[in-house]
Protein backbone atom coordinates (compact mmCIF):
# COMPACT_ATOMS: atom_id res chain seq x y z
CA UNK A 1 0.00 0.00 0.00
CA UNK A 2 1.59 3.33 -0.77
CA UNK A 3 0.06 6.47 0.69
CA UNK A 4 -0.24 10.03 -0.95
CA UNK A 5 1.95 12.65 0.27
CA UNK A 6 0.76 14.74 2.74
CA UNK A 7 -0.99 17.98 0.84
CA UNK A 8 0.93 21.03 0.82
CA UNK A 9 -0.51 24.24 2.80
CA UNK A 10 0.11 27.83 2.99
CA UNK A 11 1.40 27.51 6.68
CA UNK A 12 3.00 24.09 7.42
CA UNK A 13 1.20 21.75 9.56
CA UNK A 14 -1.80 24.24 9.47
CA UNK A 15 -5.45 24.16 7.94
CA UNK A 16 -5.65 27.92 6.92
CA UNK A 17 -5.55 28.52 3.73
CA UNK A 18 -4.03 31.14 1.45
CA UNK A 19 -7.78 32.52 1.11
CA UNK A 20 -8.01 32.71 4.70
CA UNK A 21 -4.81 34.22 5.68
CA UNK A 22 -4.58 37.15 3.26
CA UNK A 23 -7.54 39.04 4.53
CA UNK A 24 -6.25 38.71 8.01
CA UNK A 25 -2.65 39.66 6.93
CA UNK A 26 -4.32 42.54 4.40
CA UNK A 27 -6.82 43.83 8.09
CA UNK A 28 -4.02 43.84 10.55
CA UNK A 29 -1.86 45.82 8.82
CA UNK A 30 -3.44 47.78 5.70
CA UNK A 31 -7.18 48.27 7.59
CA UNK A 32 -5.42 48.14 11.21
CA UNK A 33 -7.95 45.61 12.50
CA UNK A 34 -6.00 44.40 15.60
CA UNK A 35 -6.97 40.55 15.59
CA UNK A 36 -8.80 40.92 18.88
CA UNK A 37 -11.44 42.82 16.80
CA UNK A 38 -10.82 40.35 13.55
CA UNK A 39 -11.67 37.61 16.20
CA UNK A 40 -14.89 39.07 17.40
CA UNK A 41 -16.00 39.44 13.75
CA UNK A 42 -15.52 35.94 13.12
CA UNK A 43 -17.41 35.18 16.10
CA UNK A 44 -20.26 37.17 14.59
CA UNK A 45 -20.14 34.75 11.99
CA UNK A 46 -20.34 31.70 13.81
CA UNK A 47 -16.40 31.03 13.39
CA UNK A 48 -14.70 30.45 16.87
CA UNK A 49 -10.76 31.66 16.44
CA UNK A 50 -8.98 32.85 19.01
CA UNK A 51 -6.60 35.61 18.94
CA UNK A 52 -3.63 33.10 19.72
CA UNK A 53 -4.46 31.21 16.69
CA UNK A 54 -5.05 34.24 14.60
CA UNK A 55 -1.46 36.03 15.41
CA UNK A 56 0.29 32.79 15.44
CA UNK A 57 -1.08 32.27 11.47
CA UNK A 58 0.07 36.50 10.81
CA UNK A 59 3.49 34.87 12.40
CA UNK A 60 3.84 31.95 10.21
CA UNK A 61 2.37 34.13 7.42
CA UNK A 62 5.48 37.03 7.73
CA UNK A 63 7.84 34.31 8.05
CA UNK A 64 6.43 32.45 4.16
CA UNK A 65 6.68 35.63 3.06
CA UNK A 66 10.54 36.07 3.57
CA UNK A 67 12.01 35.47 0.35
CA UNK A 68 9.54 38.01 -1.22
CA UNK A 69 10.53 40.64 1.50
CA UNK A 70 14.13 40.00 1.39
CA UNK A 71 13.96 40.93 -2.66
CA UNK A 72 12.29 43.90 -2.10
CA UNK A 73 14.21 45.11 0.45
CA UNK A 74 17.12 44.32 -1.77
CA UNK A 75 15.71 45.98 -4.80
CA UNK A 76 14.92 49.66 -2.47
CA UNK A 77 18.24 50.07 -1.18
CA UNK A 78 19.73 49.79 -4.88
CA UNK A 79 17.90 52.65 -5.78
CA UNK A 80 19.69 56.22 -5.60
CA UNK A 81 17.36 58.26 -3.85
CA UNK A 82 15.12 57.52 -0.68
CA UNK A 83 13.15 59.28 1.92
CA UNK A 84 14.09 58.60 5.23
CA UNK A 85 11.60 59.14 8.45
CA UNK A 86 10.95 58.01 11.88
CA UNK A 87 7.99 58.03 13.87
CA UNK A 88 7.17 56.73 17.37
CA UNK A 89 5.01 54.13 18.38
CA UNK A 90 3.95 52.94 21.94
CA UNK A 91 4.66 49.85 23.73
CA UNK A 92 4.46 48.53 26.51
CA UNK A 93 6.80 48.40 29.68
CA UNK A 94 6.46 45.15 31.27
CA UNK A 95 5.90 45.84 35.39
CA UNK A 96 5.80 49.83 34.83
CA UNK A 97 2.11 49.72 33.98
CA UNK A 98 3.31 52.32 31.54
CA UNK A 99 4.44 52.34 28.22
CA UNK A 100 7.60 53.63 26.78
CA UNK A 101 8.01 54.92 23.03
CA UNK A 102 9.52 53.00 20.49
CA UNK A 103 10.34 53.94 16.54
CA UNK A 104 9.49 52.85 13.20
CA UNK A 105 11.60 54.01 10.63
CA UNK A 106 10.81 54.07 7.01
CA UNK A 107 12.42 54.33 4.09
CA UNK A 108 10.53 55.23 0.38
CA UNK A 109 11.18 55.12 -2.97
CA UNK A 110 9.37 57.17 -5.30
CA UNK A 111 10.88 57.87 -8.85
CA UNK A 112 7.78 58.95 -10.50
CA UNK A 113 8.50 63.37 -9.87
CA UNK A 114 11.28 62.68 -12.32
CA UNK A 115 10.36 59.54 -14.68
CA UNK A 116 12.14 56.94 -12.80
CA UNK A 117 11.75 52.96 -13.41
CA UNK A 118 11.82 51.85 -10.59
CA UNK A 119 7.91 51.47 -8.70
CA UNK A 120 7.51 53.05 -5.65
CA UNK A 121 8.28 51.03 -2.65
CA UNK A 122 8.67 51.41 1.28
CA UNK A 123 10.56 49.70 3.64
CA UNK A 124 9.67 49.70 7.47
CA UNK A 125 12.16 48.98 10.55
CA UNK A 126 11.33 48.83 14.20
CA UNK A 127 14.18 50.23 17.10
CA UNK A 128 13.39 50.63 20.48
CA UNK A 129 14.93 54.14 20.64
CA UNK A 130 15.77 56.79 18.13
CA UNK A 131 19.70 56.68 18.32
CA UNK A 132 21.66 57.64 15.53
CA UNK A 133 23.09 53.86 14.97
CA UNK A 134 19.78 52.53 13.92
CA UNK A 135 19.70 54.16 10.30
CA UNK A 136 23.35 53.70 10.18
CA UNK A 137 22.88 50.09 10.30
CA UNK A 138 19.70 50.37 7.93
CA UNK A 139 21.48 51.86 5.39
CA UNK A 140 25.19 50.38 5.75
CA UNK A 141 25.06 49.16 2.31
CA UNK A 142 23.21 52.13 0.45
CA UNK A 143 24.53 54.80 -1.45
CA UNK A 144 23.44 57.61 -2.84
CA UNK A 145 21.18 60.59 -1.46
CA UNK A 146 18.72 60.04 1.43
CA UNK A 147 15.59 63.38 2.09
CA UNK A 148 15.87 63.74 5.79
CA UNK A 149 14.19 66.42 8.27
CA UNK A 150 17.35 67.29 9.48
CA UNK A 151 17.52 64.87 13.14
CA UNK A 152 20.91 65.27 13.98
CA UNK A 153 20.92 60.81 14.45
CA UNK A 154 21.34 60.96 10.65
CA UNK A 155 24.68 63.13 10.33
CA UNK A 156 26.74 60.20 10.89
CA UNK A 157 25.42 59.46 7.63
CA UNK A 158 26.87 61.62 5.39
CA UNK A 159 30.47 61.78 6.73
CA UNK A 160 32.66 60.49 4.15
CA UNK A 161 30.18 61.07 1.16
CA UNK A 162 28.94 57.69 0.41
CA UNK A 163 25.33 59.45 1.52
CA UNK A 164 24.42 63.02 0.54
CA UNK A 165 21.38 65.00 2.57
CA UNK A 166 18.52 66.34 0.56
CA UNK A 167 16.73 68.80 2.53
CA UNK A 168 13.30 69.10 3.10
CA UNK A 169 11.58 72.41 2.04
CA UNK A 170 7.73 71.34 3.29
CA UNK A 171 9.57 71.73 7.07
CA UNK A 172 11.33 74.49 6.42
CA UNK A 173 7.35 76.09 5.27
CA UNK A 174 5.35 74.62 8.63
CA UNK A 175 8.36 76.35 10.46
CA UNK A 176 6.63 79.89 9.14
CA UNK A 177 3.26 78.50 8.19
CA UNK A 178 2.85 77.88 12.05
CA UNK A 179 4.55 81.80 12.97
CA UNK A 180 1.85 82.90 10.53
CA UNK A 181 -0.96 81.59 11.31
CA UNK A 182 -0.47 82.50 14.74
CA UNK A 183 0.60 86.10 14.56
CA UNK A 184 -0.53 87.11 11.15
CA UNK A 185 3.51 88.07 10.58
CA UNK A 186 3.57 89.79 7.28
CA UNK A 187 7.53 88.50 7.04
CA UNK A 188 6.37 85.07 7.51
CA UNK A 189 3.69 85.27 4.48
CA UNK A 190 6.72 86.67 2.81
CA UNK A 191 9.07 83.71 3.43
CA UNK A 192 5.74 81.38 2.38
CA UNK A 193 5.75 83.44 -0.59
CA UNK A 194 8.87 83.00 -1.73
CA UNK A 195 9.16 79.23 -0.56
CA UNK A 196 5.48 78.63 -3.14
CA UNK A 197 7.82 79.99 -5.87
CA UNK A 198 10.05 77.07 -5.20
CA UNK A 199 7.06 74.66 -5.48
CA UNK A 200 5.54 76.32 -8.81
CA UNK A 201 8.60 75.50 -10.86
CA UNK A 202 8.86 71.60 -9.22
CA UNK A 203 4.39 71.73 -10.28
CA UNK A 204 5.82 72.76 -13.75
CA UNK A 205 9.24 70.14 -14.12
CA UNK A 206 6.96 67.44 -12.37
CA UNK A 207 7.62 64.19 -14.36
CA UNK A 208 10.59 65.17 -16.63
CA UNK A 209 13.97 63.38 -16.56
CA UNK A 210 16.26 64.46 -14.39
CA UNK A 211 18.56 66.18 -16.78
CA UNK A 212 15.87 68.73 -17.89
CA UNK A 213 14.44 69.07 -14.04
CA UNK A 214 17.85 70.10 -13.11
CA UNK A 215 18.27 72.74 -16.20
CA UNK A 216 14.87 74.07 -15.34
CA UNK A 217 16.23 74.20 -11.20
CA UNK A 218 19.31 75.66 -12.35
CA UNK A 219 17.37 78.46 -14.67
CA UNK A 220 14.55 79.28 -11.82
CA UNK A 221 14.57 77.28 -8.86
CA UNK A 222 18.35 78.68 -7.89
CA UNK A 223 18.02 82.43 -8.26
CA UNK A 224 14.84 82.42 -6.40
CA UNK A 225 16.97 80.48 -3.50
CA UNK A 226 19.42 82.53 -3.62
CA UNK A 227 17.06 85.52 -3.61
CA UNK A 228 15.53 83.96 -0.17
CA UNK A 229 18.73 83.81 1.42
CA UNK A 230 20.06 86.85 0.76
CA UNK A 231 16.75 88.43 2.26
CA UNK A 232 16.50 86.15 5.30
CA UNK A 233 19.80 87.21 6.15
CA UNK A 234 19.21 90.38 5.82
CA UNK A 235 15.78 89.65 7.69
CA UNK A 236 17.27 87.98 10.65
CA UNK A 237 18.82 90.87 12.10
CA UNK A 238 16.28 92.78 12.67
CA UNK A 239 14.54 90.23 14.62
CA UNK A 240 14.48 88.98 18.47
CA UNK A 241 16.99 86.23 18.85
CA UNK A 242 14.20 84.70 20.67
CA UNK A 243 11.14 85.04 18.72
CA UNK A 244 9.56 81.72 16.71
CA UNK A 245 10.07 83.87 13.82
CA UNK A 246 13.93 84.07 14.02
CA UNK A 247 13.69 80.46 14.94
CA UNK A 248 12.21 79.48 11.60
CA UNK A 249 14.67 81.55 9.38
CA UNK A 250 17.82 79.91 11.74
CA UNK A 251 16.48 76.56 10.81
CA UNK A 252 16.38 77.26 7.63
CA UNK A 253 19.79 78.80 7.58
CA UNK A 254 21.09 75.66 9.21
CA UNK A 255 19.94 73.31 6.57
CA UNK A 256 20.59 75.06 3.56
CA UNK A 257 23.19 72.93 2.23
CA UNK A 258 21.30 69.95 2.43
CA UNK A 259 17.99 72.41 1.01
CA UNK A 260 19.71 73.57 -2.11
CA UNK A 261 20.87 69.93 -3.16
CA UNK A 262 17.91 69.54 -5.00
CA UNK A 263 18.85 72.12 -7.58
CA UNK A 264 21.98 70.53 -8.40
CA UNK A 265 20.50 67.10 -9.49
CA UNK A 266 17.45 66.23 -11.19
CA UNK A 267 16.40 63.23 -9.28
CA UNK A 268 16.39 64.47 -5.57
CA UNK A 269 12.66 66.02 -4.41
CA UNK A 270 12.23 69.28 -3.08
CA UNK A 271 10.83 67.69 0.13
CA UNK A 272 10.59 64.87 2.58
CA UNK A 273 6.82 64.30 1.73
CA UNK A 274 6.74 60.41 0.19
CA UNK A 275 7.61 59.27 3.89
CA UNK A 276 5.62 61.24 5.62
CA UNK A 277 2.88 59.69 3.92
CA UNK A 278 3.90 56.21 4.41
CA UNK A 279 4.43 56.82 7.69
CA UNK A 280 0.15 57.93 7.57
CA UNK A 281 -0.87 53.80 7.97
CA UNK A 282 1.10 54.10 10.96
CA UNK A 283 -0.26 56.53 12.94
CA UNK A 284 -3.84 55.35 11.67
CA UNK A 285 -2.77 52.20 13.58
CA UNK A 286 -1.74 53.71 16.23
CA UNK A 287 -5.43 54.76 17.25
CA UNK A 288 -6.45 51.15 17.06
CA UNK A 289 -3.91 49.25 18.09
CA UNK A 290 -2.97 51.59 21.38
CA UNK A 291 0.30 49.71 22.21
CA UNK A 292 2.63 47.48 20.95
CA UNK A 293 3.25 43.97 23.58
CA UNK A 294 7.17 44.11 23.77
CA UNK A 295 10.15 44.88 22.33
CA UNK A 296 10.97 41.04 21.81
CA UNK A 297 7.91 40.61 19.47
CA UNK A 298 8.46 42.95 17.28
CA UNK A 299 10.46 43.10 13.79
CA UNK A 300 13.17 45.95 13.47
CA UNK A 301 12.00 45.16 9.68
CA UNK A 302 8.33 45.51 9.13
CA UNK A 303 8.74 44.40 5.31
CA UNK A 304 8.58 46.01 2.10
CA UNK A 305 5.51 47.23 0.43
CA UNK A 306 5.61 47.45 -3.28
CA UNK A 307 3.25 50.23 -4.58
CA UNK A 308 1.86 50.85 -7.83
CA UNK A 309 1.53 54.50 -9.21
CA UNK A 310 -1.90 54.59 -7.69
CA UNK A 311 -2.02 53.43 -4.20
CA UNK A 312 1.23 54.12 -2.06
CA UNK A 313 1.39 50.50 -1.28
CA UNK A 314 0.22 47.49 -2.89
CA UNK A 315 -1.98 44.96 -0.71
CA UNK A 316 -0.68 41.36 -0.10
CA UNK A 317 -2.63 39.26 -2.41
CA UNK A 318 -3.65 35.80 -1.72
CA UNK A 319 -1.32 34.58 -4.74
CA UNK A 320 1.37 35.86 -3.22
CA UNK A 321 0.70 33.75 0.20
CA UNK A 322 -0.04 30.51 -1.77
CA UNK A 323 3.49 29.56 -1.89
CA UNK A 324 4.00 25.93 -1.14
CA UNK A 325 6.47 23.95 0.53
CA UNK A 326 8.03 20.64 0.19
CA UNK A 327 6.83 17.87 2.74
CA UNK A 328 5.14 21.04 4.86
CA UNK A 329 4.31 18.50 7.51
CA UNK A 330 8.19 18.07 8.19
CA UNK A 331 9.35 21.68 7.67
CA UNK A 332 8.73 24.25 9.92
CA UNK A 333 6.81 27.38 8.75
CA UNK A 334 9.60 29.41 8.12
CA UNK A 335 11.82 27.12 6.42
CA UNK A 336 13.35 28.29 3.06
CA UNK A 337 11.32 27.83 0.18
CA UNK A 338 12.42 25.04 -2.00
CA UNK A 339 12.87 27.36 -5.13
CA UNK A 340 15.00 29.52 -2.95
CA UNK A 341 17.92 27.58 -2.08
CA UNK A 342 20.24 30.51 -1.20
CA UNK A 343 18.40 31.49 1.71
CA UNK A 344 20.14 29.96 5.12
CA UNK A 345 17.76 29.06 7.84
CA UNK A 346 18.43 31.24 11.27
CA UNK A 347 18.35 30.50 15.16
CA UNK A 348 15.13 29.42 16.20
CA UNK A 349 13.39 32.49 18.57
CA UNK A 350 10.01 31.66 20.40
CA UNK A 351 6.93 34.07 18.81
CA UNK A 352 3.50 34.13 20.61
CA UNK A 353 4.73 30.44 22.62
CA UNK A 354 5.70 28.65 19.39
CA UNK A 355 9.22 28.50 17.87
CA UNK A 356 9.99 29.99 14.83
CA UNK A 357 13.23 29.54 13.23
CA UNK A 358 13.97 33.15 11.53
CA UNK A 359 14.96 35.67 14.27
CA UNK A 360 12.42 38.24 14.55
CA UNK A 361 14.24 41.40 12.57
CA UNK A 362 13.59 38.87 9.81
CA UNK A 363 10.09 38.61 10.13
CA UNK A 364 7.67 40.44 7.56
CA UNK A 365 4.80 41.54 9.85
CA UNK A 366 4.15 42.04 13.27
CA UNK A 367 4.04 38.81 15.38
CA UNK A 368 2.54 40.66 18.05
CA UNK A 369 -1.03 41.67 19.08
CA UNK A 370 -1.49 45.06 18.77
CA UNK A 371 -3.84 45.98 22.15
CA UNK A 372 -5.07 42.31 22.36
Amino acid sequence: MVAAPAPDHAIARGRAGAGLLAPIVVSKYDDHLPLYRQAEIFARDGVSLETSTLCGWVGATAAALQPLVDALAADLLASDTLHVDDTPVPVLAPGTGKTKTGRLWTYVRDERPFGGARKPAALFFYSPDRKGEHPQAHLKDFRGVIHADGYAGFNELFVGGRIAEAGCWAHVRRKFFDVHAATGSPIAKEALDRIGQLYAVENIINGLPPERRRQRRQLQSKPIAEALAAWAESTLRQLSRKSELAQAFRYMRARWTALVRCFDDGRPAPDNNPAERALRCVAIGRKNYLFAGSDAGRPPRRGPLLADRERQAQRPQPAALSRRWARPHRRPPSSPHRRTPALEPATPRRHCGRRLSQPPHRVLTERIEFGA
